[in-house]
C-alpha cells in the first residue's frame, strides 16, 4: 500500500492542524498505524499508534494534545494536533503495518512559530 501525507503548514503557538494520510487502497485489515516526526539532525521520533481494534497510544510529548484516528472506509488516517508548540516543528510521517509489510508516507512539514 502507498501512503500520501498532507495537511502540514505553518501555525502560531496554540494553534491546530489536522494531518491526513491517504492510502492507495483500503487498509481495513491493518495491524497498526502510526505517526512519527523528525527534526533535521535528529532521529525519527514515534508519536502515536492505533491498533486494529482502535486502541491508541501516544508519546508523552504529545499526549492530551494529539489524536490519531482513521476514517470508516479505512483508507485515510489522521493526526489532529491541538495546542501546538514550537517544539512540535518537524516533518511528520505516517506509517502502516499490514500483515508484516511496513509502508511509510513521504512526510509533511509542520512549522509552529512563537
Amino acid at each position: 500500500v502507498q501512503l500520501q501525507a498532507s495537511g502540514g503548514g505553518s501555525v502560531q503557538t496554540g494553534g491546530s492542524l489536522r494531518l491526513s494520510c491517504a492510502a492507495s487502497e483500503s487498509i481495513f485489515s491493518f495491524n497498526y498505524i502510526y505517526w512519527y516526526r523528525q527534526v533535521p539532525g535528529k532521529q525519527r521520533e514515534w508519536i502515536a499508534t492505533m491498533t486494529s481494534i482502535g486502541s491508541t497510544n501516544y508519546a508523552d510529548s504529545v499526549k492530551g494534545r494529539f489524536t490519531i484516528s482513521i476514517n470508516n472506509a479505512r483508507n485515510t488516517m489522521y493526526l489532529q494536533m491541538n495546542s501546538l508548540k514550537p517544539e512540535d516543528t518537524a516533518v511528520y510521517y505516517c506509517r502502516s503495518l499490514i500483515s508484516g509489510t511496513i509502508s511509510w508516507g513521504q512526510g509533511t512539514q509542520v512549522t509552529v512559530s512563537s
